[in-house]
């Protein structure tokens, strides 16, 4: 019984051992091969690192606001009467724009002028008594009261009647009208807005760390979706006295000779303002870098022994603009890297340069896509 079961269990370690020596020499193998397998050519495109002279500058987005801006409202009641002004037209100061019903008012003021008389003339006539002895100075004072009382009435009803008129605040465009001939409108009912357009204001906002970099009067330039072809000029004209502790951004406030009308209140606008003197920088493509938490790198191209080929370096990259990044650190003029295909290699991987220009990537310092 024990020599069988000794037997067996030779036979069976015999056969185990077999299978697993069996699969250890076979991964064995193909690891071997694996690792002596040679990387196929990667095909990229690249190019040479560049240098050009730079001006610094700020960027930001903003809004045109009005410098004076008004929705114009009645402070009475009344029936509309005229109307003089036209829809998106300009106005000058003080001009008239609305009348409302005030006949009723006029024949007030009316009673209220003929009583103001008869209390004047009996002002004078107890003033020429007085010199005479013939009334006392209390009937005078009395007189001299209810005049001025008939004067402020005819004051007030003057403002009265001036309250059913809408005048221009200032020079400015109407927009368009909200009310019609004949309608009754009431306290506060919106009639037309009213912008002053030229000059206009810009407001946008920078982070705190370009204030030492701006000035009041630093002139700059804005570009608007209106207009995509054409930039505006203005300068800076005031810079918010404090920080925004919730962004950290400071305010600030340009201000745009618009003869022409083309910028309006609430229009989007880019920034740009030219910051300091002109830099030599080192320029590659954006798609040359490969962006990590753990530092930017690009691949640089050698050839070695007749044969491109591809090693991994650091870089420290600096400002940039459209399809370009300064390099501040890392690479040289004349170096040539990988600007596509960098997720095919590696650390010493072999390479081929494409000839293909249309698969080159763009390197325009000023792209402007066709949806522009």
């Amino acid at each position: 019984m024990f020599k069988r079961m000794l037997i067996m269990l030779i036979v069976a370690g015999l056969i185990f051992g077999g299978i697993f020596g069996y699969k250890a020499i076979g991964n064995h193998f193909m690891n071997q091969y694996f690792d002596t397998m040679p990387m196929p050519v990667a095909t990229i495109t690249a190019t040479e690192v560049t240098t050009a002279q730079w001006q610094p500058f700020v960027s930001a987005v903003g809004s045109f606001a009005a410098i004076n801006s008004a929705e114009l409202s009645t402070e009475a009641s009344g029936i509309i009467t005229s109307i003089q002004f036209d829809n998106a037209s300009e106005v000058q100061k003080g001009q008239l724009l609305i009348t409302l019903d005030d006949s009723i008012d006029q024949a007030d003021f009316t009673r209220l002028k003929a009583a103001q008389q008869l209390a004047e003339l009996e002002l004078d006539r107890l003033q020429t008594l007085l010199r005479d002895k013939g009334v006392s100075e209390l009937d005078v004072r009395r007189r001299e009261s209810e005049a001025a009382q008939a004067n402020a009435a005819v004051a007030s009803q003057q403002a009265r009647i001036a309250q059913k008129t809408i005048h221009a605040p200032f020079d400015g465009v109407t927009g368009i009208r909200q009310v019609s001939l004949g309608q009754l409108v009431s306290p506060g009912d919106n009639v037309v807005s009213l912008q002053s357009l030229d000059p206009i204001y810009l407001n946008f906002s920078l982070p705190e760390q370009q204030l030492a970099s701006i000035t009041a009067g630093q002139q700059l330039t804005v570009n608007v979706d209106a207009w995509a072809n054409q930039q505006f000029s203005g300068e800076i004209t005031a810079i918010a006295p404090a920080v925004r502790q919730s962004s950290r951004s400071i305010e600030v406030q340009a201000t745009f000779a618009n003869p022409q009308h083309k910028l309006r209140p609430g229009m989007f606008a880019r920034v740009q303002m030219d910051t300091g003197t002109s830099q030599h920088v080192t320029l590659v493509p954006q798609t040359a870098i490969q962006f990590n938490p753990y530092g930017n790198s690009v691949f640089l191209i050698r050839n070695e022994d007749g044969k491109l080929t591809a090693h991994q370096r650091f870089v420290s990259t600096g400002q940039s603009r459209g399809d370009l990044i300064a390099i501040t650190d890392g690479l040289q003029a004349g170096d040539v890297v990988a600007t596509s295909g960098l997720l095919k290699l590696r650390n010493g991987a072999q390479v081929k340069i494409s000839d293909n220009e249309q698969v080159m990537p763009s390197a325009d310092p000023t792209p402007s896509p066709a949806n522009q």
